[in-house]
């Protein structure tokens, strides 16, 4: 498998994330410890896709605060190419903050995102050729409407959008109602984003409805009961694998890693999700956000 140029749109965050050593109480002082550290939807996505052996064009705006300067470190560290980003001196950097509890499941968490609203289709527009000449583009939906409207319009390479929450998935369908020729190869969402943005009452339904909006191909997480893969000629709803959780942030967001590695690489649809479950339940595995031993637990 040659090592494969991809893009990925979207959010840098400091991730400070709080684990539980004690139940949950509302409105009140609960032991714990504490962890920090560079995350994001899109970073996530792109640290694996790094660890995987890919060649990672990053695009995002870090922030000229201390969080900025750490995550842009971070980044070049585990050897992101940042020559497509840029650093605003004069805003704050993305901060995540997120409360897991015992089990290692998510109580509640805060987004702080403003700063990638910068991200335009005038940023991204001299950006273009670098873009599209990538095996794969992946974009989260921290980004405006217009840059996702932009992407779906101007995107020549597959291009894949992970939705983020159900407060940003609407993005999508807004974004694919205003594009000119609304097609989207791949979709990765969660069940409840899945029902957020759709009329429906089934994961089913939700992926053909999809599906009619312009999407090729619809990934609906289902947590513990694994994921449906859907297109216009396959639907399956493939078991997660056995896995004792350790903590479930950057689950998704190495789903998502997985199916792009398969798919560069040449893997047909639905088996690309498999690779999908096979990353998010390394990431389970791992305290952090990102599991540095990836590449060694797909091989097993």
């Amino acid at each position: 498998m040659g090592k494969q140029q991809i893009t990925v749109i979207g959010g840098v965050n400091m991730d400070i994330s709080a684990n539980l050593t004690a139940p949950f109480v509302h409105a009140d002082s609960i032991p714990g410890h504490v962890d920090m550290g560079c995350g994001g939807v899109a970073r996530n996505i792109a640290h694996n896709l790094c660890l995987l052996g890919h060649h990672v064009q990053f695009v995002s705006i870090f922030g000229g605060d201390a969080f900025g300067t750490m995550c842009h470190d971070q980044c070049e560290a585990v050897g992101m190419d940042l020559s497509l980003s840029e650093l605003h001196d004069d805003a704050r950097n993305g901060l995540y903050l997120c409360v897991n509890d015992l089990s290692g499941d998510m109580v509640v968490a805060v987004a702080d995102t403003e700063i990638i609203d910068h991200i335009t289709p005038e940023f991204l527009a001299p950006r273009l050729e670098a873009i599209n000449a990538s095996a794969a583009v992946v974009a989260d939906t921290n980004l405006p409407t217009t840059a996702l409207r932009f992407l779906l319009d101007e995107c020549r390479a597959p291009l894949f959008i992970d939705t983020v929450s159900t407060a940003k998935a609407v993005k999508v369908v807004e974004a694919m109602r205003q594009a000119r020729a609304p097609r989207l190869h791949s979709l990765k969402l969660n069940s409840m984003e899945a029902f957020a943005i759709t009329p429906c009452g089934t994961v089913g339904e939700a992926a053909a409805w999809l599906h009619k909006l312009g999407v090729e191909h619809v990934y609906i997480t289902l947590g513990a009961g694994g994921v449906l893969a859907s297109s216009s000629e396959v639907r399956e709803e493939i078991p997660a694998l056995p896995v004792t959780v350790v903590n479930t942030t950057g689950a998704g967001d190495a789903f998502l890693a997985g199916v792009v590695h398969a798919f560069v690489n040449g893997s047909p649809f639905p088996f690309t999700a498999r690779m999908g479950l096979a990353a998010a339940r390394a990431t389970l595995l791992s305290p952090r956000a990102v599991n540095e031993e990836i590449s060694e637990l797909l091989k097993n």
